[in-house]
């Protein structure tokens, strides 16, 4: 929802089988925060989720685009310094939350691309670098009409292991796609369908129903 210069996003996960890689998810999130110019300014995240039999819990408080506090359930376990990138506090200004990470605000399709956006999930830090691929339409529930498609590039900043075969694979050689779509006549364009290239063959994610509450 957005109304003045006020948001909240709020979106359930399920997701089951290799997209999990073979545990199911489920779970709650939500970010809310204020619009300041053309920017989304978090003021808090939450999420909720169980991963198989597992439950974990991610909460992150802002204050005027900083973080100020991050509690994640169960905590993280003890990092090893030697390949260990840690967070200093300039890592954690004029960053978005996982959600508002999600969303652009941008007065037209052409101006959705070229940009960086700088997410914090609770314990990385990463750069998504988005460049402009191709425009297109779509026709979904709640929505028939013009899209922007962005590739997203993944450079992570800190708070990460060195060498880890994951993040090495997202930033070299993962091909993500990232279709937008305006959200009414809000100016904010949200995601409508992405796509991934993984290890394990290419995942593609699109929404079947895409509609402005407003």
């Amino acid at each position: 929802d957005y109304e003045g210069d006020t948001y909240s996003i709020e979106g359930s996960v399920s997701a089951a089988g290799l997209a999990t890689l073979f545990d199911d998810t489920k779970g709650t999130i939500s970010s809310k925060g204020k619009i300041s110019g053309k920017q989304l300014q978090p003021q808090a995240f939450h999420a909720d989720y169980t991963s198989g039999k597992k439950a974990s819990m991610i909460d992150i408080q802002f204050a005027n685009g900083v973080v100020t506090s991050t509690k994640v359930v169960p905590e993280p376990k003890k990092r090893n310094p030697n390949n260990w990138i840690p967070l200093v506090g300039s890592d954690l200004v004029s960053v978005l939350d996982p959600m508002a990470a999600t969303v652009i605000h941008a007065d037209s399709l052409d101006q959705v691309c070229g940009r960086t956006v700088k997410l914090y999930d609770g314990e990385m830090r990463a750069d998504l670098k988005l460049t402009y691929e191709s425009k297109g339409s779509i026709s979904v529930t709640g929505y028939q009409g013009d899209t922007v498609t962005c590739r997203l590039g993944f450079e992570p900043v800190a708070g990460y292991r060195k060498n880890r075969k994951a993040l090495k694979y997202l930033k070299k050689r993962s091909r993500i796609m990232v279709t937008f779509a305006p959200v009414g006549q809000s100016g904010v364009y949200a995601p409508i369908r992405a796509t991934v290239s993984t290890q394990i063959g290419p995942l593609t994610i699109s929404a079947e129903r895409f509609e402005a509450n407003e």
